[in-house]
């Protein structure tokens, strides 16, 4: 693929829009514009670098604030008008610290609701929350709770109780993700380090 294989008669400006996508999550992460310079330089380095309008010069993505994104895959659109592509971010996408530049956190999943929501309370401490329990109790606790989880899930998938192990599966995510919270690392770290696995 090269930039001239898209068909930018109909952009006043020439540019070519460039939805930017997590290779992982799906989850749309922000809208760019691309020159034949611009896209060269994404193709070469791997790294996304857009055309700033505003400034009319390139930007990589992340020289300033080190959350680059990857390219793992770029599509054309089929009027060869647009291109999509998959990345890899190393950080939050949007200036303002935010996953992306859209506020809609249902497109992640419950599973990134619910971490947020235990960062929160990890953040805030609000009196009578199990979170902020376990966190009042420290990393032996949650590291004990993770591991009781797991066998209690152990045993009801043995016993072939569906509904059993999928409480049990549920509590063990739960508890997995508070411990992740207290390590400092996130449902997107963990997803990187498998995709990256699935790549091999």
């Amino acid at each position: 693929m090269s930039f001239s294989d898209f068909d930018l008669t109909k952009n006043a400006d020439g540019l070519l829009p460039v939805i930017v996508q997590d290779a992982a999550t799906l989850r749309v992460l922000m809208l760019g514009y691309m020159n034949a310079e611009a896209f060269q330089r994404t193709v070469s380095t791997g790294l996304v670098t857009f055309y700033s309008r505003s400034r009319q010069t390139l930007w990589t993505k992340g020289e300033t604030s080190n959350n680059y994104l990857h390219v793992v895959e770029m599509y054309a659109d089929c009027d060869a008008d647009t291109l999509l592509i998959k990345a890899t971010p190393d950080g939050p996408t949007c200036h303002r610290g935010t996953t992306a530049c859209w506020d809609t956190p249902e497109a992640e999943g419950f599973l990134y609701e619910l971490e947020r929501c235990v960062q929160d309370r990890h953040q805030k401490m609000p009196l009578g929350s199990y979170t902020t329990y376990l966190f009042e109790k420290g990393l032996n606790r949650m590291a004990q709770k993770v591991g009781e989880e797991a066998v209690e899930t152990i045993i009801e998938a043995t016993t072939g109780n569906r509904a059993k192990y999928i409480e049990e599966a549920s509590d063990l995510l739960y508890h997995l993700l508070v411990l992740n919270e207290q390590q400092g690392v996130t449902l997107a770290d963990l997803q990187a380090e498998l995709l990256s696995r699935h790549k091999k």
